[in-house]
């Protein structure tokens, strides 16, 4: 008979914070109320997203664009120093023509390696020109380079979320060259 004493103990004992769980749950949810119609502080929020302010207008400036062959621009959106001792470069490669264009095998470089994993950014270094080094693309154990890759075309006005991976210069290095085989290059700024 004990056993049945002890079953419905832990029953009691967990039904008890199964329900304060919901209650919290519950009264944690408030927002629209039944009606259906969002509160007016999501609504606010909602019309405030979508005029950006004057601070978030200048976060969307480029660091830098670079200008490629067929209307192609690389929009470089951050050049950031991380932990692990590289360097990420992202952005936007974007067709600004009025045509579907192929991207340049050109781009991935000219390295056997490279070249055999599909069509890539491989071939972009970045230059410390005070230093007077040259930084390549890194590449995992499997010699990928890490870099976007497998990318063919892009149509007109759109626009392919890019980034690339470079070892780390020295700290007092903040200010390097990015090189694109056929885009023009640009002076970008390393924050970190």
């Amino acid at each position: 008979m004990s056993m049945g004493f002890t079953t419905k103990a832990r029953r009691g004992l967990v039904a008890v914070p199964v329900a304060i769980g919901l209650a919290f749950g519950v009264s944690g949810c408030g927002g629209g109320g039944d009606d259906g119609k969002p509160d007016a502080a999501v609504s606010a929020s909602r019309s405030s997203a979508s005029k950006p302010d004057a601070q978030e207008e200048n976060s969307e400036k480029p660091l830098a664009e670079l200008k490629g062959p067929s209307g192609l621009m690389l929009k470089v959106t951050a050049a950031q120093r991380d932990a692990g001792g590289f360097v990420t470069v992202s952005g936007d490669l974007k067709n600004d023509g009025s045509k579907t264009v192929t991207v340049p095998a050109q781009l991935s470089g000219n390295e056997t390696e490279i070249i055999r994993n599909g069509r890539s950014l491989g071939g972009a270094t970045l230059v410390d020109s005070k230093g007077k080094k040259r930084y390549y693309v890194l590449r995992d154990t499997d010699g990928r380079p890490l870099t976007t890759t497998n990318f063919s075309a892009v149509k007109a006005g759109e626009a392919l979320p890019v980034f690339m991976q470079f070892p780390a210069p020295p700290a007092s290095a903040t200010e390097m060259t990015l090189q694109l085989p056929m885009f023009s290059t640009s002076v970008i700024e390393i924050s970190g």
